[in-house]
């Protein structure tokens, strides 16, 4: 591709990804429960990949969902971060909810960070079987602010201007936010393998979502309709450590629905993608499993 080329990417200006598309059409073919999975800020929906083949094979019919304008590999979207800027939290939650309204059967919905809080927001709707949210980023009504969290978010949060950019990070601001539980050569493969532009409204969103209460960083807790729920928090994240992943436990612990938490020892903010990510697979799996 040339350096001055638009990608190629069928989901312009927000519309569905042909991938995506395929994706449900097979999940409805297959007659299996879907499993939606959904990535948050600096990834893509390949990053999933091996997770959708353990899903599979655990009997499901996984659906990598992708933000809109996502590009198709982490290659394009270094080459044209511009796709990213101005996303918010309530256009991709949106985006998704039409997404998911296509497929016949409720599915089990997993996220990871901001992945995590629009897994909540979609389970907050009613559409979703089951859910969990790993390591997932605050929404209106949790309340800690721990340093390390402002620390990963301190390279977006620190210019007003990222509100309307994409924002990528450095190998040392991925290592902190990321991959501090991994080892030096692992961070950098991940850095190398997994690591695109994010854009900066989400995180705006997220810091102010307790100052405004029109904020679409909001889930409804309270829908009878939500599913059971599992946060799965890493010991060892900086960007989403215990005491805000508790922090939403608790707040959707007032659901009737069955909602749980727990902790993974060792393990940063990549563990959906470092060499541990089959425990934390197994783990979510695991739980679903109970109820769908």
């Amino acid at each position: 591709m040339a350096a001055n080329a638009t990608p190629n990417n069928s989901g312009a200006s927000g519309a569905p990804k042909a991938h995506d598309l395929r994706q449900i059409e097979q999940a409805n073919a297959s007659g299996r429960t879907p499993l939606v999975l959904v990535h948050g800020l600096w990834l893509l929906a390949s990053s999933w990949d091996r997770w959708a083949v353990r899903a599979e094979a655990a009997g499901f019919a996984p659906v990598a969902l992708s933000w809109p304008d996502d590009p198709d590999t982490v290659a394009e979207a270094n080459a044209h971060p511009e796709v990213f800027a101005g996303k918010t939290v309530g256009q991709v939650a949106d985006h998704l909810d039409g997404l998911v309204r296509r497929l016949d059967r409720k599915p089990v919905v997993i996220g990871h960070s901001f992945g995590g809080l629009l897994t909540q927001i979609l389970a907050g709707r009613g559409l979703s079987a089951a859910s969990v949210a790993i390591d997932p980023a605050p929404f209106r009504g949790v309340l800690p602010l721990p340093l390390s969290a402002l620390r990963a978010a301190r390279p977006v949060l620190g210019n007003p201007a990222n509100r309307r950019k994409a924002v990528p990070l450095t190998y040392e601001q991925f290592r902190y936010a990321f991959a501090n539980a991994v080892s030096e050569k692992e961070a950098r493969e991940l850095y190398a393998t997994y690591a695109v532009p994010a854009p900066g409204a989400p995180l705006f969103q997220a810091a102010t979502a307790n100052i405004n209460p029109r904020t679409e960083a909001r889930v409804d807790t309270a829908h009878p309709g939500r599913g059971p729920l599992l946060i799965i928090s890493g010991e060892k994240d900086n960007t989403v450590p215990w005491a805000i992943a508790n922090a939403s436990y608790k707040k959707q612990q007032r659901n009737p629905g069955v909602t749980e938490i727990t902790e993974l020892p060792g393990r940063g903010h990549s563990l959906v993608i470092d060499s541990g990510w089959q425990e934390v697979a197994d783990t979510a799996l695991t739980f679903v499993s109970r109820f769908v």
